[in-house]
């Protein structure tokens, strides 16, 4: 494949080309640059499809088993590659079946194209065979949709859903087409959307927010930065990193912010967060001066926001209008992408070191490190501990590869202690928590960064619900590396059973198959490990592997996750056991 041939708009020919609506569509997405879609033919869609087979040396059509898988493969590209992920999916069953990674991709800010294919035009409403209102079902869950009746609209339509998707605060958005408009012939050209009347994606940087934010950084005794999502999302690790450096101000993440700092940075303090680190959460109640940049205060970072920051004051780096003073009010609110606020914001603030104020995180940690850390990443007897498998696959990836997890107690370990070294390299369901993303966002992850090892840490419980992925994996040959830590529970829901509902374990203890010889039914080697004796060179077997690999470690079947800020509760309240 030629690059300018998979580039070139159409419109750049001589002539129009008189086409249907679906080639429409793929050469729309060919002009934006799309290589890979995930989806799933059906009826409804299969003129899309028809089209879509005379350019398979242009585009990659990646078959999922289900709908949600695609939507969770494409987030999982989208996240590793900095592109729009593009989704495919029929009528009724199959678009309805993409609304949770809709959702998730809502909550965790990802941009998202999905096509559906919709009954003709005369058939709305009419409760046609597969025919589902998906525009009614996502609009509380896009940042934009629309239902396209007339071929002629199509690459318009695709246009505004990509310039939507990717820009501002990324999103999903979704493109509803009637199998009228995919069959019927038009004169077909396309432009690039750069410009939608009353959407402003790119606020206007506000310079005396800016000033009276390094004003107030300048001030601080102990200021405190917390790193959220939309930093990555804006590309701003230099800059955060910068500040950082030459105000001398800790940094703590979120869980979607993890990866944008290096965790051996001497200024990163930590992970945020209900089962974050005892010194980023407690200290918290000390600061006197908070820069949260492209976060939004969610309730797991935050406890009880009545009792939130109240002795500091807020400075709130964010795109998203909506969010400042939503939660928590900011003494300063910066409307500004945070690549932009931040290279306004370094050259106003003075260099500065808070040596002492760090130091403080540092004494906090010891206590971690003794009543949690010790005991958990290296036990000497029993039976394994996630912990200890998480940090011997970091230290075998030298904490360089991609982490995709699912959710749950392995999410919160896998966050707590793989050692990120690299942006983008945490991909995790955030906001919305999704049990099942991991396996296919896995897929998409490795699609999207084939030069990097993507391994995907998987509770039992999670893993049941989209193995079928592992058809596509195997069909597509995605040599990512699948690790499930198998404790035969409903790991979370059994730790909150156990602590808040005297161990009455209702509905949470899980009679697992054997997940090798069903990773085996797929063609994909795997290994299940039950001795400490074997784990090491298990995962230098998984990693050393070529392709795809399927290991299972049982690990101790009650292991509780600590630290843990009780449901509701304010985090100083953070719980060491």
């Amino acid at each position: 494949m030629k690059p300018e041939a998979a580039t070139k708009p159409a419109a750049a020919t001589a002539e129009k080309l008189h086409i249907t609506g679906s080639e429409a569509v793929i050469r729309s997405l060919i002009a934006e640059d799309v290589k890979t879609i995930f989806g799933y033919p059906g009826g409804a869609i299969m003129p899309i499809y028809d089209a879509l087979y005379d350019f398979q040396d242009e585009v990659h059509h990646i078959l999922v088993r289900h709908e949600q898988g695609a939507t969770h493969a494409a987030q999982g590209y989208a996240r590793t590659s900095g592109k729009v992920g593009v989704v495919f999916a029929t009528s009724g069953p199959g678009a309805t079946n993409l609304v949770t990674g809709l959702a998730d991709a809502y909550m965790d800010s990802t941009p998202m194209v999905c096509i559906t294919g919709q009954v003709a035009a005369h058939l709305l409403g009419t409760d046609a065979f597969q025919e589902t209102d998906v525009i009614g079902i996502t609009i509380p869950i896009t940042k934009w949709n629309i239902q396209v009746t007339r071929a002629e609209d199509i690459p318009g339509a695709i246009a505004k859903a990509f310039y939507i998707a990717a820009s501002g605060r990324p999103g999903p958005v979704l493109v509803d087409i009637t199998k009228n408009a995919q069959v019927a012939k038009f004169d077909f050209e396309y432009s690039k959307c750069e410009y939608i009347r009353s959407y402003h994606p790119v606020p206007k940087l506000n310079n005396e927010a800016v000033k009276s934010a390094a004003a107030l950084i300048n001030e601080a005794k102990r200021p405190y930065i917390l790193c959220g999502h939309g930093v990555l999302l804006a590309g701003a690790e230099k800059e955060l990193i910068a500040l950082s450096e030459k105000a001398g101000i800790p940094i703590a993440s979120t869980l979607l912010g993890l990866s944008a700092v290096p965790v051996d940075h001497p200024n990163y303090v930590g992970f945020l967060g209900m089962h974050g680190n005892y010194a980023p959460n407690i200290k918290t109640d000390e600061c006197d001066v908070v820069i949260a940049v492209g976060m939004r205060f969610d309730d797991r970072v935050t406890g009880d926001v009545t009792k939130y920051v109240k002795q500091a004051k807020v400075i709130h780096i964010e795109i998203d209008a909506a969010e400042i003073n939503k939660i928590i009010t900011a003494e300063v609110g910066v409307h500004a992408d945070a690549k932009t606020a931040l290279q306004a914001l370094l050259p106003l603030v003075k260099a500065a070191k808070h040596d002492e104020w760090i130091a403080g995180f540092r004494e906090a940690d010891k206590q971690e490190e003794e009543k949690v850390n010790r005991r958990e990443l290296y036990p000497t007897e029993g039976a394994l501990k996630m912990a200890e498998v998480v940090r011997l696959i970091s230290e075998r990836t030298a904490g360089k590869a991609v982490l995709v997890t699912d959710v749950g107690q392995h999410q919160m370990i896998a966050s707590r202690y793989y050692r990120f070294k690299d942006p983008n390299t945490n991909i995790t369901s955030g906001g919305m928590g999704t049990m099942g993303f991991s396996l296919p966002a896995a897929m998409g992850a490795k699609m999207g960064a084939q030069e990097k090892e993507v391994v995907a840490v998987i509770g039992d419980g999670c893993f049941q619900m989209t193995l079928q992925e592992l058809g596509t994996i195997y069909q597509s040959q995605i040599g990512v590396k699948i690790v499930i830590l198998n404790n035969n529970f409903l790991g979370m829901v059994r730790q909150w059973q156990q602590l808040f509902h005297d161990k009455r374990y209702s509905s949470t203890e899980m009679t697992n198959p054997d997940f090798v010889q069903i990773a085996k039914g797929f063609y994909i080697p795997g290994k299940k490990v039950t001795d400490r004796a074997d784990i090491v060179a298990a995962i230098d077997e998984m990693i050393s592997h070529d392709g795809a690999y399927l290991l299972e470690v049982v690990v101790e079947k009650e292991d509780n996750v600590f630290p843990m800020v009780p449901a509701g509760a304010p985090i100083a309240n953070i719980r060491l056991e």
